[in-house]
């Protein structure tokens, strides 16, 4: 069953507010295999010029991925999430995710579309600080597969 286009430019209520700590950015370069010292080091994060350690430009999908299930668990959207894989990501920054942030994530439905009996889902994260200061914003877009036929 095709989605509904009618959700296209909904937007969901805010997360509450992910503190990101200096551990899980180690633990996050650590399981990536990126050894930056501005990930683990604040000696070396600051003469880079920041305040702090900053995280691996992915790190943020963790939290983004998670706001992203208020659309993925809408039961009016009638996403059936075990057809879904995951099709696409990227990320457009402000500024570098910094140990201490406490972010927000909105997102908003971007697109709904049908292709070859698949659903695809774009779905939009733009992410705050708690001052209100845009750090990041990522877009993510889920295919829910097509149900296989049934043969004879």
């Amino acid at each position: 069953m095709a989605l509904d286009q009618s959700f296209v430019g909904r937007t969901y209520p805010p997360t509450a507010p992910y503190e990101v700590g200096r551990e899980k950015i180690r633990e996050f370069a650590e399981a990536i295999g990126d050894a930056n010292p501005a990930y683990t080091d604040p000696e070396a994060a600051k003469e880079l010029g920041h305040p702090d350690v900053i995280a691996p430009p992915t790190f943020v999908f963790a939290i983004t991925f998670k706001a992203a299930g208020q659309v993925i668990e809408d039961p009016q959207l009638g996403l059936d999430y075990s057809r879904v894989v995951h099709g696409d990501q990227k990320f457009a920054y402000t500024r570098p995710v910094r140990a201490g942030d406490r972010l927000a994530v909105t997102s908003t439905i971007e697109a709904i579309k049908s292709m070859a009996g698949n659903d695809i889902l774009d779905i939009r994260g733009e992410v705050h600080d708690e001052t209100g200061e845009h750090v990041v914003t990522a877009w993510t877009k889920l295919v829910s597969r097509a149900p296989e036929e049934v043969g004879p």
